[in-house]
């Protein structure tokens, strides 16, 4: 007996200290990295019942993810923000549609230029959609849905180049690039809808007509340019915050004064560490997709996972 105890004594001794040994390898492996983010749920919902006002019972849902993994050792930074969304609404008229829609990968890593704040930078975006979009036009007769106007890869965007970062917080930096590539994608075929005569609504094939920049029957596009990024999180009052993230893009290769926005602005009222209240509003203007601002807007309850 004192044998097989002593046996399980140094058994149990021995995973210990390894478990010990093994839990500072793992820290030590992580030394420098963060890991910060959230899921939240948006959901809003109507019902009517003898309404004399009328109205359609609707429900909605949005999923969002925002997630930072960030390394800071010596000279050296690399911050990653990921950001994804997905929304879909349900009424009794129109069925099931998206409403939202979106998948976005931001890294830069940066060197310390021995100034303050200042680093040599080099960054990357990549940004897509889950599943196919569609244009539910009401003078087009016909399934809409035979027809989508995008889609996973229809289109994606990646660019990436060298440039300056100026870092004041993990709150507020600017990213300047003067010399970025910049590639449009279109993996497979995706339509356009054609309303220049009101009585004659039809879809035009991306293998006929150029879509999102995209030349006939190509599947990509190449820019070379300048990029800026900004991101600004800061509290309005307490349990208030805003989050502003800006993007702009120059392409010196072609109309370089037609500058490409993408603006995001999220809002959040906490109410308690589960629970808030949050607005999303974006715009985007890119003529090469659509000749004018393109702007969404999401309000709702959120439930908050934080990991």
């Amino acid at each position: 007996m004192k044998k097989l105890l002593l046996t399980i004594a140094l058994i149990i001794s021995a995973t210990l200290m390894y478990a010990q040994e093994d839990s500072k390898k793992v820290k030590d492996s992580l030394e420098g990295w963060t890991f910060d983010g959230k899921i939240t749920l948006l959901i809003n919902q109507s019902a009517f019942l003898n309404w004399q006002p009328g109205g359609d019972n609707n429900a909605a849902a949005n999923i969002n993810i925002n997630y930072d993994i960030n390394y800071v050792k010596g000279p050296w930074l690399w911050d990653n923000k990921i950001l994804a969304s997905y929304g879909l609404t349900i009424n009794d008229d129109d069925g099931k549609r998206k409403t939202d829609d979106r998948m976005e990968l931001n890294s830069i890593i940066g060197r310390n230029l021995n100034k303050k704040n200042w680093s040599f930078s080099f960054y990357m975006n990549f940004r897509t959609q889950f599943t196919d979009g569609y244009d539910y036009n009401d003078d087009f007769v016909g399934d809409n849905e035979d027809y989508p106007t995008s889609g996973f890869f229809k289109p994606a965007y990646w660019s990436f180049g060298p440039g300056f970062l100026w870092k004041k917080s993990k709150r507020l930096n600017v990213n300047f690039a003067p010399v970025s590539s910049k590639f449009t994608f279109i993996t497979s075929e995706v339509y356009t809808i054609n309303d220049s005569d009101s009585d004659n609504v039809y879809y035009e094939s991306s293998n006929d007509v150029e879509t999102y920049g995209v030349a006939p029957g190509k599947n990509h596009l190449y820019e070379f340019g300048f990029n800026f990024r900004g991101y600004y999180k800061f509290d309005i009052m307490k349990n208030i915050t805003m989050e502003n993230i800006l993007n702009l893009y120059s392409n010196y290769l072609d109309k370089p004064t037609n500058v490409d926005i993408d603006y995001t602005m999220n809002i959040v009222m906490k109410i308690n560490d589960v629970f808030s209240t949050n607005l999303t509003f974006q715009t985007i203007y890119d003529d090469n997709s659509y000749q004018g601002f393109q702007m969404r807007e999401v309000f709702g309850l959120g439930l908050n996972v934080n990991f």
